[in-house]
């Protein structure tokens, strides 16, 4: 059970999320991607040059086609390896760290902690817009406050996630898992209400919005599920394995 193991592991997990999340952004995000360029294309179709942030045609360096092919693919599969090799080694770096888990279980633990704080929560304050959405002019703000509250949030379900930990021996698991979640609640509610709002939504459709964020939120939600899913069975696998060759080792001693 080393840390090497698991990020062979992790990242071989990543790889397959990658290709799983490529499949599911290319079948059902795509499509509203595209409806929102269709969009946009025909409201500004007067005074494109003066919208640099948001050109699609002349001055594109990379096609649509290849955009939306192996350009996805490969964002896609650059950041399922990425996440589940990080995944990977905080979940070897927690092993036997939380109360009586099983490496699989606190793997399982690990990524559902990860998936809440690094995808879910921030998409819920800052959620992801079409091309059509949003001025050139502001988009490095945005990128900014997107990550600070991704910081916010990761820092604030470690504290909590250490503070439960801490927290099991004294009062019991549940009262300990209720005591970190709700600090966890009130810090990321804290900062989502003193950090800066973004409302540049305009007069874009609200039914394709809708869809396009709940695309969005499909594939993230595909990229943590095989990670987690596929981390925690090759993990356990691994751990199952391991505690036979231990067994058979005391038992030879015995003979």
């Amino acid at each position: 059970m080393t840390a090497r193991a698991f990020l062979v592991r992790g990242l071989l997990v990543g790889l397959l999320a990658g290709f799983a999340t490529f499949l599911v952004a290319h079948e059902v995000g795509e499509p509203h991607v595209e409806t929102a360029i269709a969009l946009e294309e025909a409201s500004s179709a007067g005074d494109r040059a003066a919208d640099a942030g948001h050109s699609h045609d002349e001055g594109t360096e990379v096609s649509r086609p290849d955009q939306r092919t192996w350009g996805l693919l490969t964002g896609s599969v650059a950041v399922g390896v990425a996440v589940g090799g990080i995944v990977a080694l905080v979940a070897a770096s927690v092993v036997g760290r939380i109360g009586r888990m099983s490496p699989g279980r606190s793997t399982a633990l690990v990524s559902l902690i990860g998936f809440v704080s690094v995808a879910l929560v921030p998409f819920l304050k800052y959620p992801a817009t079409p091309p059509a959405v949003g001025s050139g002019d502001t988009i490095g703000d945005r990128t900014s406050y997107f990550f600070g509250f991704v910081l916010i949030s990761v820092a604030f379900a470690a504290f909590s996630s250490l503070l439960a930990i801490r927290l099991i021996d004294d009062i019991g698991t549940y009262a300990a898992v209720l005591a970190g979640v709700g600090v966890y609640v009130v810090a990321v509610v804290v900062a989502g209400q003193l950090m800066p709002t973004v409302n540049e939504v305009g007069d874009f459709p609200a039914d394709v919005l809708w869809y396009f964020r709940r695309a969005s939120l499909i594939t993230l939600a595909t990229l943590w599920a095989v990670i987690g899913v596929g981390l925690t069975g090759l993990v356990g696998r691994l751990h199952r394995r391991e505690a036979d060759v231990v067994q058979r080792r005391a038992l030879a001693a015995t003979l």
